[in-house]
């Protein structure tokens, strides 16, 4: 279990423009954790930083349909 009492959680930039409140702790060593600003007690999603960085770069060149 990953401890997240240290979390230093923020908002993504776009998500107050389509109604979705995603945070994103970064701030953690080796993670990186997701969770609903609209619901934080509901947990959060953690996963190693390389594979949210590559998440990311395939968000960015439009892989996805966000």
């Amino acid at each position: 279990m990953i401890d997240l009492s240290q979390a230093t959680w923020r908002k993504a930039a776009l998500s107050a423009h389509n109604g979705g409140c995603v945070e994103v702790a970064a701030n953690l060593r080796d993670v990186a954790a997701v969770r609903d600003s609209k619901r934080p007690e509901g947990g959060a999603h953690v996963v190693r930083r390389a594979a949210f960085a590559a998440f990311l770069a395939d968000v960015r060149k439009g892989r996805y349909d966000v």
